[in-house]
């Protein structure tokens, strides 16, 4: 893969996902898809109440038209890992767009329960781990920086769904401030696009390069202040395929350090609820912590930009570190 195919994957991607958005963005608004705010987040976004919800549809449009129109030039971009992928995309897509639709649409607050996400995630995670048993793949776990690798066996099933889910609602957790997922979602996937490259997996790099410019495409909308919210139809989604691509390239315990920004995010949320059972005290000011950054007088652009940045050194370092 050269770079002016690399170049040629983002830009098919970015163009695709500018013209979804000036399409899909108004048809959002002609059905009033609008963002319902909590009352209990911070006051400062209340404003946000209105705004289309839903827009990972202009990046999930995006990547699946960009991936059959490069697999139509180069006819070798459609292998199995890609069609895992896809449905991986696809299926976690459905169930946030589900979701979403139940609390916007049928005005029930709740969405589906966590039970039924899950119930979901684990059926396509179970699909999706079969499709790769159809090709030749390992089971093994590597530890990045070392040439150990642990040979889970038949627990890798196990393993894949607790990644699966664990990613996508870790991106879920994550998006929380305008542009904040888009931004470190476009850093995470090039990281691991070039991470693909390194290793000669050609049609994933593909992939992740795709994604990669189909969030910039979205950031175009997607940045303060947004003009569309991507919804649990884009972070589960995005999280799923994220997680998914570090379990084909085989550097799923990277995907910890790639990913940091989703890591913390979660962990904040976890210790948290943690701490206020065990003492009925809170730790932060508001979790996850972008939102305690919030409250303690940040910007909401100084935010965004400073995990943008963790994100990019946390993608730079390891991949540097791995590559060479």
């Amino acid at each position: 893969m050269t770079l002016a195919t690399t170049l040629t994957a983002m830009a098919v991607a970015f163009t695709i996902s500018i013209i979804s958005g000036f399409l899909i963005i108004p048809a959002l608004r002609r059905m009033k898809f609008g963002q319902s705010i909590r009352e209990e987040g911070p006051k400062a976004h209340q404003k946000k109440a209105g705004t289309p919800t839903m827009g990972g549809l202009i990046f999930l449009t995006s990547i699946i038209l960009s991936t059959l129109i490069l697999d139509y030039i180069y006819d070798d971009v459609l292998t199995t890992p890609t069609i895992v992928l896809l449905l991986i995309l696809v299926g976690f897509g459905l169930i946030g767009f589900l979701d979403d639709f139940i609390i916007v649409v049928l005005k029930r607050n709740l969405g589906l329960t966590s039970l039924q996400k899950l119930i979901g995630q684990i059926i396509v995670a179970i699909i999706a781990f079969f499709l790769l048993q159809m090709g030749p793949f390992e089971t093994t776990v590597a530890i990045p920086f070392t040439a150990i690798n642990i040979d889970l066996g038949i627990m890798y099933i196990a393993f894949l769904i607790f990644w699966l889910v664990g990613f996508s609602n870790a991106v879920n957790i994550t998006d929380g401030l305008d542009g904040l997922v888009a931004g470190c979602s476009a850093i995470s996937f090039a990281a691991f696009g070039v991470l693909a490259l390194h290793y000669g997996q050609e049609d994933i790099a593909t992939f992740t390069f795709v994604v990669s410019g189909a969030m910039l495409g979205f950031l175009f909308f997607n940045s303060k202040p947004a003009r569309v919210f991507m919804g649990d139809t884009g972070s589960l989604a995005l999280g799923g395929a994220l997680a998914m691509i570090s379990i084909l390239i085989k550097q799923e315990v990277l995907l910890l350090l790639v990913g940091i920004v989703y890591v913390v995010e979660t962990l904040s949320v976890i210790i948290q609820v943690i701490s206020f059972k065990l003492t009925g005290k809170r730790v932060f000011k508001m979790s996850p912590i972008h939102h305690h950054f919030e409250l303690s007088g940040w910007s909401e652009w100084k935010i965004v930009l400073v995990f943008w940045g963790v994100a990019a050194l946390a993608a730079i370092v390891p991949v540097l570190l791995e590559v060479l």
